[in-house]
């Protein structure tokens, strides 16, 4: 709904967004994520919005933000307006929609089940209703075989047979073949995606689904913005908001994407039932979430099988801790999204009158960094190089050796020479199962 795009959208994205495919700002960098959290609690704390930057009497309010960030960067930022109009023309050519948390269109759903983590912008094609009406999050790895995507086709069909909605990542693997599973069958499916929303809706085979009104695509990041591990990670929470229930059909132990997102559910958000496939092929990765609580698949065969499936208590799925133990700390998270520009697109946090406190803008969501501390930590089990980490974690070995450095620096591992190699200290300064200890 670009021709109703509210002032706080526009100032938001003009704040933090690219808004140029190909490149990036050469004159101002936008903001990280860290950076417009405290540019947003200081207008809160003044009875001031995002909306209020754009004012033509706004220089001494963008002047009170010099203790954060440099007046003159926020003003390069604020001027790009040609470029969110260009933006925003593009976006609409390709049906692409935006809309902000404060608007009366944005899912309700994310809404209660994310509180203060539920995303300021979303981006999408395709019909926006189905947003609310929960459904199936199906998810799994990219690599399998055969006879798990045919197994996962089969979910996808009994999902559309029961007329409820297939929610995944769109990922190669377990996701589109879930996905395609209820699209062929004339099911319902969503897509919440990392990246590259704009390719997605050009697709023919997605672009003739949206327009049957069967798939809706949407993402909290740029839609030019490529593949970022951290996005990646990011948007599974979204998945399982959307859903009454998760399948997890494979995962890798302590290792990737879909470990995480089905960690950080079982062990945080607890949305609804974590099942996790229960035949086939045995998996180390998924008997390991049932050890953390995850539920073994009922295997439905009709609707109403399927119905119980979703409407399963999680009280028999409560975690050891109601505290997650991925070592959410603010001044880390703040650090991370400091460090990261690409990040600028995953969280941006808006403040508009009467809906957030300054609470809620003071305090970000999870980061990559906090969701994958304890990975790093458990991998560390023994002492191993940069690249078995980079591996384990499925990530570039530049990315693990800034988080391996940076948990260096604090003090919860220590770096050998000769060959270099990390390893935890030998005071055993992190327990696995209660978090840092004081």
């Amino acid at each position: 709904m670009t021709e109703n795009f509210s002032a706080n959208a526009q100032a938001i994205l003009m704040l933090t967004a690219p808004l140029v495919v190909g490149r990036r700002s050469k004159s101002a960098e936008w903001l990280s994520p860290g950076e417009y959290k405290r540019i947003a609690a200081h207008l809160h704390s003044m009875g001031k919005e995002p909306a209020d930057l754009l004012n033509s009497e706004a220089d001494q309010l963008i002047d009170s933000c010099a203790p954060i960030v440099d007046p003159a960067r926020v003003r390069t930022l604020l001027a790009r307006g040609f470029l969110l109009s260009q933006a925003m023309e593009r976006w609409q050519a390709q049906a692409i929609w935006i809309v902000s948390r404060a608007d009366p269109e944005y899912p309700q759903l994310l809404k209660r089940q994310l509180k203060g983590d539920a995303p300021s912008i979303l981006y999408g094609c395709g019909d926006r209703g189905i947003l609310d009406i929960g459904g199936l999050a199906v998810v799994g790895s990219r690599h399998v075989d055969d006879e798990l995507i045919e197994y996962t086709e089969d979910v996808g069909r009994l999902v559309a047979a029961s007329r409820r909605t297939l929610v995944s990542g769109g990922a190669r693997g377990i996701d589109q073949a879930a996905m395609r599973g209820a699209l062929k069958a004339g099911g319902r499916a969503i897509g919440v995606l990392a990246d590259s929303l704009e390719k997605a809706t050009r697709r023919r085979e997605n672009r003739e689904a949206i327009l049957e009104g069967q798939l809706l695509l949407i993402s909290p990041y740029d839609p030019s913005v490529g593949f970022n591990v951290g996005n990646a990670m990011q948007r599974n929470k979204i998945i399982y908001a959307l859903a009454d229930a998760a399948l997890i059909v494979s995962a890798e132990i302590e290792k990737g994407g879909t470990w995480a997102g089905a960690y950080e559910q079982l062990k945080k958000y607890r949305f609804g039932p974590v099942y996790v496939r229960s035949t086939g092929t045995p998996s180390e990765g998924l008997a390991a979430l049932k050890e953390l609580g995850a539920l073994l698949w009922t295997n439905p065969i009709d609707e109403l099988e399927l119905e119980d499936a979703l409407k399963a208590s999680v009280a028999s799925v409560s975690p050891k801790s109601e505290q997650s133990t991925l070592g959410f700390e603010q001044s880390a998270a703040e650090r991370e999204a400091e460090d990261n520009p690409i990040m600028s697109q995953a969280k941006p946090l808006q403040t508009e009158k009467g809906e957030e406190s300054a609470l809620d803008v003071a305090v970000s969501s999870d980061t990559l960094f906090q969701t994958v501390r304890e990975l790093i930590l458990r991998i560390l089990s023994k002492p191993k190089s940069a690249d078995d980490v980079a591996m384990a974690l499925d990530v570039t070995k530049p990315q693990a050796t800034k988080w391996l450095n940076r948990l260096v620096d604090e003090g919860v591992l220590e770096k050998s020479k000769r060959p270099v190699t990390y390893m935890r200290r030998p005071d055993d300064l992190f327990d696995t199962n209660q978090g840092s200890k004081p």
